[in-house]
């Protein structure tokens, strides 16, 4: 990759035609590593996330070698990109073949399911390995979180004793459980609570566990959405972790995506047309701004302008403007609002930030577009959880009475002892 200070070096440099993916390394080590030294376990990157090689790959530098994969190709890009990294296959539902190439081609003994279906084709295609390790999905509440994730994967409560035995009684290895607290989750104490639910399944089932994996769910900062600190989240999972009814070597796992790599991308687009309060870009819905389409998240905003040469980050007063993206649906639409200086005009470019996470991952290649290029820079992210920028996006004075409406979730009371177990 080619390596700029800045956004601003960039535009200076070529003015790019296309998007431009804004990798920050940094950024994913210093959450990495943040991971590590207060998680009391083992931390496990969820590589849907963001599969980018650089991801994968400053993560196993910086002592990450635990991945979430869901699919082949996830795991041939670990293979390829940290090599002799451990992988959990932790998609609840699995093809036979996907199954047999995970567990006899690449090594990974670790699968999750919710059914007993599931259950039976995991033992079949694995032609009843011994060393298995089969980890339950529970289905837990998703209050407090801005996706929820129940919908679909989980087994529900009425029937999660009788899965929980016949895991525990299928396998000579090792047997846990999992769930998801929902994605980008607002409160901290919702897995002390998912750990609640988790350990009542567990004594109804009569059965003793290896692994409690909390999952995802972590974090990060967007406008109008200020979470908690990222150690009330820890602290949580701590409370939660020692009322559990789990033996002394019961193992703490997480599967952080968002959290890890939310901050360490954005993206640099430019503007085609403007249109009133509308902008065209030549990246949308259908390339790295689904989150912004489809959850109408207004993600944080700069603006660059390459003038006769020079090129300068504009300011000035600011006004709320939509997205469109550059194919020819009109669900290619981010409506923000997204603040940026009233005199933006065609040819400027727009650094959309906090996008390392469910952002080129979600790229396609619809009308033609979606084909980003991809440049280092190592100025901070726009916002961080873990010390690298100001915490808190500033909000433009027009904006401040929408952030007033945002609920604010409080933090849980008391700090949490020491856990069980520890790495």
């Amino acid at each position: 990759m080619h390596t700029y200070h800045t956004p601003l070096d960039l535009v200076r440099d070529r003015s790019p035609e296309r998007p431009v993916a804004l990798a920050r390394p940094d950024a994913v080590a210093t959450a990495a590593r943040w991971f590590q030294d207060r998680f009391k376990g083992d931390v496990f990157y969820a590589v849907k996330a963001n599969p980018s090689p650089w991801v994968i790959e400053t993560l196993a530098a910086n002592g990450v070698m635990s991945f979430d994969v869901a699919s082949i190709p996830e795991i041939e890009l670990v293979v390829r990109h940290a090599p002799g990294a451990r992988m959990a296959f932790m998609h609840p539902v699995k093809s036979r073949s996907a199954i047999r190439s995970a567990y006899f081609d690449h090594g990974v003994t670790a699968f999750a399911l919710d059914t007993h279906e599931e259950l039976a084709k995991i033992l079949d295609s694995t032609d009843g390995a011994a060393d298995l390790t089969l980890i339950v999905r529970l289905a837990v509440s998703a209050e407090g979180a801005a996706y929820s994730l129940s919908g679909k994967f989980g087994v529900e409560s009425h029937e999660a004793s009788s899965l929980l035995l016949a895991a525990r009684q299928a396998t000579q290895g090792r047997m846990g459980v999992s769930f998801h607290v929902g994605s980008q989750c607002m409160r901290p104490t919702a897995f002390q609570a998912a750990m609640a639910q988790a350990s009542r399944a567990i004594v109804r089932a009569g059965v003793m566990v290896d692994i409690v994996d909390v999952g995802g769910g972590f974090p990060s900062v967007y406008p109008g959405m200020m979470p908690p600190e990222m150690a009330d989240y820890i602290d949580s999972i701590d409370r939660g972790f020692a009322e559990m009814m789990v033996h002394e070597d019961t193992e703490l796992w997480c599967e952080p995506g968002r959290a890890l790599v939310a901050e360490a991308s954005s993206i640099l687009t430019k503007v085609e047309l403007k249109k009133g309060d509308a902008l065209y870009l030549n990246d949308g819905s259908y390339g790295s701004l689904f989150d912004a389409a489809h959850t109408k998240w207004p993600f944080p905003v700069k603006l660059f302008r390459n003038d006769g040469g020079v090129a300068t980050e504009v300011d000035g007063n600011l006004k709320p403007f939509r997205f469109y993206g550059p194919t020819c649906d009109s669900l290619d639409h981010m409506p923000g609002p997204f603040w940026l200086p009233e005199d933006v005009r065609e040819g400027d470019y727009v650094e959309i930030g906090m996008l390392g996470a469910y952002g080129v991952a979600m790229n396609t290649r619809f009308n033609g577009f979606g084909d980003a290029e991809t440049v280092e820079v190592s100025d901070a992210p726009m916002a961080s959880m873990f010390g690298l920028a100001g915490r808190a996006i500033r909000l433009p004075r027009e904006q401040q009475e929408e952030e007033r409406k945002v609920v604010r979730f409080s933090r849980p009371k008391g700090r949490a002892g020491k856990s069980r177990r520890k790495r």
